[in-house]
């Protein structure tokens, strides 16, 4: 008769606050607890993502107060309740004009918009390819609609086509091949960098892949209209367009625009749209004053390029280590979490933000400060931030 198994003894459940504690001093210890503070109104801001300067622009802030006065201080309801308002209908109307698409459909957040755009398309028969340099809410929407991402090395076109054949070559062949979703950022949030959108457009055409561009970074900033890193672009090359509106139209909420079946089916299946209330008509009432202003005003997006080009040639004079951006988010590596931490730390000392990033925001080693421009930064703005990198290499030197 074989001996009895002894039984192991139940182990007592970690209590709640010591696993709390624990993930902080874990945190801590890595040098990568955040903290959040209250914005001095004094403050230089090169953190922000305001890049044409309209979150404090005059008739922003007045198209906003009206709204509110006209529609209410909130829409009561979700879109397909009774929250969508005369307001949402313009917008969307306004925006599928500019980007040249058939509609668009407005998200309360850029994050939700991800999510549930993915999770509209997406599913378990989905074979979903990603940047690997794409943003939290891209991999987040494609884990929630139970996709599996295959990430591609950052902006490798060859590297996304030999993805793309494997998985083509493996299928089960007595099975349908699955559906096949591209994403990518249209303007990479840490890096600066801009996706190679036309390649993966050709890669996508030649596998019958959908593609979809987050250009949240890219919407309002690139092009000769400011339409985004899509410009020139059809619907048949980018079907799923996502934009934000808390960036260059310094609002809030997102979009997504495509064909009217598109945009449809999203309507109906994304589950961040259909079960949230309405975006607050004051914002959208600014989102659409902001959006004339970007239409009708591209003196903006030459004076950003203008400080962006100020910035890169002050720094390289500097021999600052900033990566090869030529957009308004300008990353200098300084690789070490303590190193960053002590320059952002030097910089706030001075009356200046920018944002230490630390993994896992991005990759082990390439801990940074993400310096970001604005149409509104004037040249002794820039001055005084270079003269604050100075100091902090000056201060950091063994």
């Amino acid at each position: 008769m074989p001996e009895p198994v002894a039984e192991r003894p139940a182990r007592a459940p970690q209590p709640w606050h010591d696993y709390l504690a624990a993930a902080k001093q874990t945190r801590k210890a890595a040098g990568r607890w955040r903290t959040r503070r209250v914005m001095p109104d004094a403050a230089l801001d090169f953190a922000g993502n305001d890049y044409l300067g309209l979150a404090r622009e005059p008739k922003v802030r007045e198209a906003a107060a009206e709204g509110a006065r006209r529609f209410g201080a909130g829409a009561a309801a979700s879109h397909l309740v009774s929250g969508h308002l005369a307001v949402h209908e313009v917008l969307e109307q306004e925006l599928a004009e500019w980007l040249g698409r058939e509609r668009a459909l407005v998200f309360s957040t850029g994050y939700m918009a991800n999510l549930g755009v993915i999770q509209a398309l997406a599913g378990r028969d989905t074979a979903v390819f990603q940047d690997r340099l794409n943003h939290a809410s891209l991999i987040d929407g494609a884990a929630l609609a139970g996709a599996r991402s295959r990430r591609f090395h950052h902006r490798d076109g060859e590297d996304l086509e030999r993805l793309l054949s494997r998985s083509e070559a493996i299928r089960d062949a007595s099975h349908d091949a699955p559906r096949k979703l591209i994403i990518s950022d249209g303007v990479f949030s840490m890096d600066g960098d801009v996706a190679k959108v036309s390649e993966l457009a050709a890669a996508a055409k030649r596998h019958s892949a959908l593609l979809m561009i987050d250009d949240a970074h890219g919407v309002g900033v690139l092009g000769e209209t400011g339409v985004g890193c899509t410009a020139g672009m059809s619907a048949e090359d980018v079907p799923v367009l996502v934009g934000t509106f808390g960036k260059a139209l310094g609002t809030g909420g997102a979009f997504v625009a495509g064909d009217a079946s598109l945009i449809e089916h999203i309507t109906q299946f994304a589950r961040s749209y259909v079960y949230t209330t309405a975006q607050p008509p004051a914002v959208t009432a600014a989102t659409l004053e902001a959006l004339n202003i970007v239409r009708g005003e591209p003196e903006l997006r030459a004076r950003l390029d203008d400080n962006v080009a100020l910035f890169r040639r002050e720094a390289a004079r500097l021999n600052l280590p900033m990566a090869a951006s030529t957009t308004p988010i300008q990353p200098l590596t300084l690789g070490d979490e303590a190193r960053t931490l002590r320059w952002a730390a030097t910089l706030d000392a001075c009356g200046i933000a920018v944002g230490a990033i630390r993994p896992p925001t991005v990759p082990k080693g390439q801990a940074r400060l993400r310096i970001t421009l604005s149409a509104r930064h004037t040249e002794a703005d820039i001055e005084r931030l270079l003269d604050g990198l100075e100091r902090c290499r000056r201060e950091d030197a063994p």
